[in-house]
């Protein structure tokens, strides 16, 4: 099952790279091309995202009041997201979608060289990284000038981690947004032990998907974050008010003894 999307996946590059000519390039122009056809679904996830924002207060009401029954609990928060017309997952679709280019792209470049015969056909990014197949460990037993620039691109698979999430910890608040901070370092840190194993054309392509990130971020989807929040804020203040009326049942009155 898994064999099929890594040989679409080369069959991609390799029409990409008979006109770029270069593999590196070929890598990036793939990512730029996954990175607009995933553009929608991002704008999409953002605004689930800043919905969420919106609507945390009102869900933590909701796990507070019935912090003694999870079953009514989980019942009122489906109800919540039922009537909100809200999809707790919505905004992890674009990652999910990229996993498995991502893990396609490691097992291909883990095997490039058999798929031509073990031929000696150049995998290099303009010289820039010599050989998209070999990783950071493996360069850095040759000596420190051939690891360099994979120690590089490394050092930026952890650093580009880390911005998105830093970024994103802005509009967090309190204990949440100190949380989100030490989870991004946390993660940064776990990038650098992963990415040591890594063949550069994945380095590559995750530098430049992030950096594309990065960019989206700040210029394009901070704003669509901030108007999909006004919005939301907008139409819960003019949504009908629930009131919770709970009824006491009415005590009878004592008889007066004769």
């Amino acid at each position: 099952m898994w064999d099929w999307i890594v040989n679409i996946l080369f069959q991609i590059l390799a029409v990409i790279q008979s006109f770029a000519v270069d593999w590196g390039l070929s890598i990036i122009i793939l990512v730029l091309i996954v990175r607009l056809i995933l553009t929608p679904l991002l704008l999409k996830s953002t605004k689930s995202t800043a919905r969420m924002q919106v609507l945390q207060p009102k869900l933590m009401e909701i796990q507070e009041r019935y912090a003694d029954d999870p079953q009514r609990m989980n019942e009122e928060m489906q109800k919540f997201y039922s009537e909100n017309k809200f999809n707790p997952f919505g905004g992890c679709l674009p990652l999910l979608i990229q996993m498995p280019i991502l893990f396609a792209l490691f097992t291909l470049l883990r095997d490039l060289p058999s798929y031509f015969g073990g031929s000696d056909v150049p995998f290099s990014f303009y010289n820039i990284l010599p050989d998209l197949t070999a990783t950071p460990a493996g360069t850095f037993a040759q000596g420190i000038t051939v690891a360099l620039p994979y120690i590089i691109a490394l050092l930026l698979f952890a650093v580009l981690t880390l911005i998105p999430q830093l970024y994103s910890a802005r509009n967090q608040t309190g204990a949440q947004a100190s949380t989100m901070r030490t989870t991004s370092v946390v993660m940064a840190i776990m990038m650098l032990f992963i990415g040591w194993g890594l063949p550069a054309g994945v380095l590559l392509y995750y530098d430049v998907s992030t950096l594309w990130q990065v960019v989206q971020q700040v210029f394009v989807t901070q704003r669509v974050m901030e108007k999909a929040k006004a919005e939301e804020e907008a139409r819960l203040a003019n949504a009908p008010i629930e009131v919770d009326v709970v009824r006491r049942e009415r005590k009878q009155r004592p008889h007066k003894k004769n």
